[in-house]
């Protein structure tokens, strides 16, 4: 018996879709056959009184993670516990896209590797539904192929082929679709599907015949740990003793996170999810190519000769919002809310307007959880050591499992990976980040993101005014437009209030979220543009509060030898000097960029990256002395901090305290505690971390507001001025500072981003780190930190430099644009990146400053080659300070980067 589904008034069109009752209730799949036949692997009933590694999860992360730990030789002391039955969490209702163009390298080279791994296994027989029919992606809009244009552009450097197609190309690949609103499309001939379920299943064969067992219907219940290091898992059928334990629970990632103490913040949260099956179609191509309609927000594979579809809506509707997550798979699906799905169900019409003519089998309700950022999250929990987690991979878990599986793997075994996934790592999240209702209200945003318009320096609507310093409704008044990091509310720039801005009610100044919206020349540019001149011609007032603050003593000299076993540079430095330094893992690169002021014999105030708040203090606190010796505070949030720059910065301070500022008695890079104005016990660095002249004031919270007055009351004469991120940021760019995240990551040395300097290999201690940089400063570097200025660049009219552009020596690809700006002193676009000798294979040679110097440049910005000129070392931009105290400004200023 066939059924209508509900009609929506006003949408007689849907009225051709029609459902089998017996398959419109809840849970009902024709997959869910699979789960149910004994084409799985065999598994044993009782597991053993021990393993070495434990992983919670039968899916196809969880199985991805066994395959290759058996693959390194861990298979015998490796084992799965999966609470239901293999693949049947949400690896058996998934859609099976797999493309390997994703936002970032790291991303990509994931899938890529996830793609080797299918088609290896077809290779031997172990069937993964893979199959390379190929992706169009379409766009609707210019800007969306400026996207393209971008993604094209990188596909060089990325090994991707990729071609750019117009709207009479996608018809021939694909005639179902309508195409007359199209502005091109890009089709990626490598991308193609899979079958998860029988990839899962595959890859835990494939283990099991090295060694790896498998439990079934095996509940984990609780996490023991010992010394803050896993020690044994709990679960319905016995306790299991173990060293290693990885979460893989998928969509119960997050309550699997919960089961210890202390808590794994694994922050994920379900939503609504929706897949649309047809009945088979009478000659559907089976190598019908992969078919994204970005702007329309869904896609269309075929699937065993029927259509599948599905896509993700700009607002999604967030599941199980009371907490309760279901315990099994039958009880997490939910009843299908075509009202809510219309959203998708028109454009799905609109672009294959056969569709109306197709008779459906099924809509699938399958709930999906998110990140809060819609990223995959992986790497060690900071709470506990041996804690892996692999999840959040928000309905492309094929497309990431593979390459995923291998480096969670490489971080057991070896403690680090082939690949830099600090952007991915689980320690970019705070404890803010796993609350339950902002995850709720965040996962209404983050799905849309899969497919929306990623704009330059994008912000969040949602979970906002969480992180505030004192000083926020001040700021607010006087015109902040608010950028958001670490849950902190940044000023990004200041703009005059306009009648819109102004609260009818009660007259007080609305919130304003920063925007970019374009891929030219910005709508912020002539605020930025003040306030960056301000802070090199009068004085600027920027809020650093969002920093990364932390106080480490000890009651003798503990700290210092903790700290110079962690830093590369020398931080056993006078009392009041300032040291900046890296902190380096075992291959020499950054795990962690600071400046260390230190403050007593015992006592260092380290100033890391917002962004390092908690991954720094995850790294120290794993190498503090067994004996306690060492004391380490978070005091993030405890001070208020506020920068003032420019050249008549020590006039405007000098009027608020008694302490002498003069050059000899508080020189560049060095610390004092000061009275401003009523307050005392301010902490003050003459530094800004901008290259300008001026002070960082970390202020007690209690006296951030007074303080923050005087300045400005006492600065009105001076031309003070507020100053956003954006303009500090286009200091630093331009001054040829190193941003981590950015420029700097965990494979990246200092010997190649030029601060070897900083680096002292003759101290006393054996640092972290110093052999890998003795063998590479012996062996030379294979790419140099490079600073280029874009010149026959029309700011008004051409596309700008966003990060990741490639870079050509002499015509030839030879590297990337990490981190880019506008100079307004150079008046030109700045990008900073760096530079490779690359052979005819595509092998790195090493690389000289002659080599770099010698050729000529050109970036590739969003499919257009501008000439570029090439520096190795920061310019020496005009200054206004006073002649006496220019020598002593240049000859400490690249100290300044953090």
């Amino acid at each position: 018996m066939w059924c209508q589904p509900k009609l929506y008034p006003g949408r007689s069109h849907l009225r051709k879709f029609y459902l089998p009752w017996n398959t419109y209730r809840r849970g009902i799949s024709s997959t869910t056959s699979r789960l149910e036949d004994n084409s799985h692997p065999n598994v044993i009933s009782v597991p053993p009184k021990e393993a070495r590694v434990v992983i919670c999860g039968g899916g196809v992360v969880g199985a991805a993670v066994a395959y290759h730990l058996a693959q390194m030789g861990w298979g015998p002391q490796t084992i799965i516990v999966e609470g239901g039955r293999l693949g049947g969490g949400t690896t058996w209702h998934s859609s099976g896209l797999i493309g390997a163009f994703k936002p970032s390298l790291a991303q990509l080279k994931l899938a890529q590797n996830s793609i080797a791994l299918y088609k290896a296994l077809e290779k031997i027989g172990r069937p993964t539904g893979w199959k390379q029919c190929g992706s169009l992606s379409l766009a609707r809009t210019k800007d969306r192929m400026t996207v393209f244009r971008r993604m094209k552009a990188q596909s060089v450097s990325w090994n991707i082929e990729c071609e750019l197609i117009s709207a009479e190309d996608v018809t021939q690949l694909c005639p179902m679709l309508r195409v007359d609103d199209l502005a091109g499309a890009l089709w990626i001939p490598g991308d193609g599907v899979g079958d998860p379920y029988q990839t899962c299943i595959s890859l835990i064969t494939e283990a099991q015949e090295k060694g790896v067992r498998v439990y079934e219907n095996c509940k984990v219940t609780h996490i023991v740990n010992k010394e803050n290091s896993i020690e044994a898992v709990e679960t319905t059928c016995g306790t299991i003793e173990c060293q290693f334990f990885v979460n893989c629970a998928g969509f119960w990632a997050r309550s699997v996170g919960k089961l210890s103490e202390p808590f794994v913040k694994v922050p994920l949260h379900p939503v609504e999810h929706y897949y649309l099956h047809t009945k088979p179609m009478v000659g559907l191509d089976p190598m019908t190519p992969v078919i994204r309609d970005l702007d329309g927000y869904i896609y269309f594979r075929e699937n065993n000769g029927r259509l599948l579809a599905g896509g993700f809506e700009p607002v999604a509707k967030p599941a199980f919002e009371n907490g309760i997550i279901p315990g099994n798979t039958n009880e997490r699906y939910l009843p299908e809310d075509w009202d809510h799905f219309h959203v998708l169900l028109e454009q799905m019409l609109h672009r294959m307007p056969s569709l109306g003519n197709v008779v459906l089998e099924r809509l699938c309700n399958g709930p999906e959880a998110f990140s809060p950022d819609c990223k995959w999250i992986v790497g060690e929990a900071p709470e506990i050591q041996n804690y892996y987690i692999a999840a959040g991979m928000k309905t492309v878990g094929i497309s990431a499992a593979g390459g995923i599986g291998q480096a969670t793997a490489e971080l057991i075994v070896n403690g680090s990976t082939s690949l830099d996934m600090y952007e991915l790592d689980v320690s970019r999240f705070l404890g803010l980040h796993n609350n339950r209702k902002f995850l709720r209200d965040r996962v209404k945003e983050v799905p849309g993101m899969h497919y929306a318009l990623q704009y330059p320096q994008h912000e969040f609507q949602t979970g906002r005014n969480l992180r505030m310093s004192p000083i926020y409704p001040k700021l607010r008044e006087a015109g902040a437009v608010f950028g958001q990091v670490m849950g902190y509310e940044r000023p990004s720039w200041f703009q005059p209030a306009d009648e819109n801005d102004i609260d009818p009610i009660d007259g007080s100044r609305k919130y304003k979220i920063a925007y970019t919206n374009t891929f030219g020349k910005p709508p912020w540019f002539d605020y930025v543009a003040n306030e960056y001149a301000a802070c090199r011609e009068t004085v600027g007032l920027s809020d650093y509060s969002s920093f990364t603050k932390i106080d480490l003593w000890s009651n003798s000299t503990e700290v210092v030898d903790l700290l110079q076993y962690l830093c590369s540079n020398d931080v056993d430095v006078p009392v009041g000097s300032i040291i900046h330094t890296g902190m380096q893992n075992h291959l020499g690169g950054y795990e962690n960029d600071c400046s260390l002021a230190r403050i007593a014999v015992n006592h260092y105030m380290m100033i890391a990256p917002t962004i390092q708040q908690t991954r720094c203090k995850n790294w120290i606190r794993r190498h503090l002395p067994s004996d306690g010796s060492v004391a380490v505070s978070d005091v993030t949030s405890a001070y208020t901090a506020i920068c003032i720059m420019g050249p008549a910065t020590r006039e405007l301070l000098s009027e608020l305290t008694d302490t002498d500022l003069n050059a000899k008695n508080f020189p560049f890079f060095t610390f004092k505690e000061l009275d401003v104005g009523l307050a005392n016990g301010i902490r003050a660095m003459n530094l800004t971390h901008t290259g300008e002249l001026g002070y960082v004031l970390y202020i007690p919270n209690e006296f951030a507001l007074h303080v923050y007055t005087r300045l400005i009351e006492a600065g009105e004469k001076y031309g003070i001025m507020h100053a956003g991120y954006y303009a500090t940021r286009a200091l630093r760019v331009e001054k040829f500072y190193a941003f981590w995240g950015q420029d700097l990551d965990t494979f990246t040395t200092p010997l190649e981003c030029g601060r070897a300097w900083r680096v002292k290999f003759d101290k006393s201690v054996d640092f972290i780190g110093r052999d890998a940089l003795l063998k590479q400063r012996e062996d030379g570097v294979r790419r140099k930190y490079v600073q280029l200025l874009v010149t026959d660049h029309d700011p008004d009219i051409d596309p700008w430099c966003w990060g990741g552009e490639p870079i050509y020596r002499d015509g030839k690809y030879c590297g990337m644009t990490t981190t880019t700006g506008y100079g307004f002193t150079f008046k030109k676009q700045v990008c900073l990146g760096f530079v490779q000798n690359l052979d005819e294979n595509g092998k790195t040679q090493d690389v000289s400053n002659e080599y770099v110097l010698s050729g000529d440049y050109e970036i590739d910005i969003s499919g257009i080659k501008f000439h570029a000129k090439c520096h190795l070392h920061s310019p020496n931009l005009p200054t206004k300070f006073p002649d006496t105290e220019r020598d002593s400004y240049h000859a400490t200023r690249d100290l300044q980067s953090t």
